[in-house]
C-alpha cells in the first residue's frame, strides 16, 4: 500500500517544520551534487531557512559568482545595480594594483629580474639608490639627535655638579659657624662660673707630736 499524498501547505508545528526543512534541504543538495557529478552540469544552490541561516552547494568546477555572471549574460538581466558594478570594478582595480606592487617589491628585493629588459632595470636601480639615500639621511638625523641629547645630558650633569658643590660649601661653612658658636659659648660660661677656694692652715697643727 503506497503512502498517501502529502498536502503542500505550511506546517504549523515549529518542530515538525524544522525537521521537514532539514530533510528536504539535504535532499535538494544531494540531488544537486548528483546531477553535477553524473551529468557534468554546473549547479549552484542557495537556501535560506526561515531563521535566516544559509545553506549552499556549488559544483567544484565553478563558483557562485561565475554562475550568476552566466545567468546575467544568458538572460540579459542585470543582477547588480550600478553601485555594485562600480564597487566590483574598484575591487578589481585594487587587486591589480596590489599585484603590481607585489611584483615591484620582488624586483626591489632582487627577485624575478631575469625577465626584465635593461631599460626596465634603470628605474629599479634609481628606486634602490633613493631608498639607500633616504636610509642614510635617517641614520644621520638619528646620530645628530643622539649627539644633541648627549650634549644636553652633559650640560645638565655639569649644572647639577656645580649646584651640589656650592651646597656642600655652604653646609661646611654652616658647620664651622656652629662649631665656633658652640666653643665661644662654652668659654663665656666658664668665665662666669664662681671661683672655689680651699682654705689651707698657715699655722702648724698644735696637737702634732713633736
Amino acid at each position: 500500500m503506497g503512502r498517501g499524498k502529502i498536502e503542500i501547505k505550511r506546517i504549523e508545528n515549529s518542530t515538525n517544520r524544522q525537521v521537514t526543512f532539514s530533510k528536504r534541504r539535504n535532499g535538494i543538495i544531494k540531488k544537486a551534487r548528483e546531477i553535477s557529478v553524473l551529468c557534468e552540469a554546473q549547479v549552484s544552490v542557495v537556501i535560506f531557512s526561515s531563521s535566516g541561516k544559509m545553506s549552499e552547494y556549488c559544483s567544484p568546477s565553478t563558483s557562485l559568482p561565475k554562475i550568476l555572471e552566466r545567468y546575467q549574460v544568458n538572460c540579459g538581466k542585470k543582477i547588480w545595480d550600478p553601485k555594485h558594478e562600480h564597487l566590483s570594478a574598484e575591487i578589481d582595480r585594487i587587486k591589480k594594483e596590489n599585484d603590481n606592487m607585489q611584483i615591484q617589491l620582488r624586483h626591489l628585493k632582487g627577485e624575478d629580474l631575469n625577465s626584465l629588459q635593461p631599460k626596465e632595470l634603470i628605474p629599479i636601480e634609481e628606486a634602490l639608490e633613493n631608498g639607500i639615500r633616504g636610509v642614510r639621511e635617517k641614520q644621520n638625523d638619528f646620530l645628530r639627535m643622539l649627539k644633541k641629547n648627549e650634549r644636553i645630558l652633559e650640560e645638565d650633569n655639569k649644572r647639577l655638579t656645580y649646584i651640589l658643590h656650592h651646597q656642600q660649601l655652604a653646609m661646611d661653612e654652616n658647620m664651622r659657624n656652629l662649631e665656633f658658636a658652640y666653643h665661644h659659648k662654652d668659654g663665656d660660661f666658664s668665665s662666669q662660673m664662681p671661683m672655689a677656694f680651699r682654705v689651707q692652715p698657715i699655722q702648724p697643727n698644735l696637737h702634732e707630736d713633736k
